[in-house]
């Protein structure tokens, strides 16, 4: 069974992220060269199955991606711990997160074979956004707001874990880094063949924003159903995803948090996860339950 990386000081302190909530975190690295993608087992053929993962991940490398995302996580952890904002390994809510991090890795494998070389991670930072993301190569973080605010029981704690994981299994950063390359080179070719100079680098950002948008909406979908597989199947309670959307529902009226701009609407949502249910259910049924030791933040 994996393990994940201990962290350091305990005294938590507000600390801005300045990323996108509850979700993958994207990465804004150089592509590199271009370097065939290692083939990805089948998903498992009871539960969930959505398919292969898209080719334009191709375009990139899964070696420089997971090395810029080691990177980037190393530099927002050390930013966290300088202002006094990372938990400690002792800190309970840090036991809980790896406790269910500890049994929901060896589910992982299944959905991503370079998943068993991860050097996978979980930190807790201290702030009052409603975050948590798992960046490529297994790069965990979650934000004591989402604890705090929401109250999650561990059943939603790991429906949220199992999201954040599937973003990283189902390589939905290199994906969009992929397309972003691809329109690039597109938009410079046409660019150069019509004479659009300055024109066309507007095209190109443009196109990039329309193409994160379109298929971060189906990323986020994606993401939901293999985090439901990847809870059921360690023995946490799918039916948990109805039950934490409608707290996030709860907690955006008012001021609608951020992740809302990018994620389905949480209706959708709850549709799409009970018509996933009876799918799932039965995984939930066979597995070993995990202890519940911990209360709700």
């Amino acid at each position: 069974m994996a393990a994940v990386n201990a962290a350091a000081p305990a005294r938590l302190a507000p600390v801005n992220p300045g990323r996108r909530l509850f979700t993958g975190a994207l990465l804004s690295s150089g592509l590199g060269a271009v370097v065939p993608a290692q083939a990805q087992q089948n998903p498992p053929r009871e539960g969930v199955d959505v398919g292969r993962t898209s080719g334009f991940a191709r375009v990139v490398s899964a070696e420089q991606v997971e090395q810029a995302a080691a990177q980037q996580y190393r530099q927002m952890m050390r930013e966290a711990e300088a202002q006094k904002a990372l938990a400690g390994p002792q800190h309970p809510q840090v036991v809980r997160l790896r406790f269910i991090a500890d049994r929901m890795i060896p589910h992982a494998h299944p959905w991503n074979a370079r998943s068993r070389q991860w050097q996978w991670e979980i930190n807790l930072i201290g702030s009052k956004q409603i975050n948590a993301f798992c960046m490529p190569g297994g790069k965990i973080a979650f934000y004591t707001g989402i604890l705090q605010q929401l109250k999650l029981t561990d059943d939603e704690v790991a429906m949220i874990m199992g999201h954040e994981m599937a973003h990283a299994l189902r390589e939905h950063a290199r994906e969009r880094m992929g397309k972003t390359a691809a329109t690039r080179v597109g938009a410079s070719l046409l660019s150069s063949l019509l004479g659009l100079g300055g024109a066309g680098d507007m095209v190109l950002g443009m196109g990039a924003q329309l193409l994160t948008l379109k298929f971060s909406r189906e990323d986020e979908s994606e993401a939901d159903l293999v985090g439901l597989d990847l809870g059921a199947r360690t023995g946490y309670d799918p039916r948990a995803g109805v039950s934490l959307w409608n707290k996030m529902m709860e907690a955006s009226k008012g001021a609608p948090p951020q992740f809302l701009s990018t994620h389905p609407a949480g209706t959708t949502r709850i549709r799409e996860i009970e018509s996933v249910l009876p799918r799932v259910l039965p995984l939930y049924e066979r597995a070993p339950r995990p202890p519940r030791r911990f209360e709700p933040a």
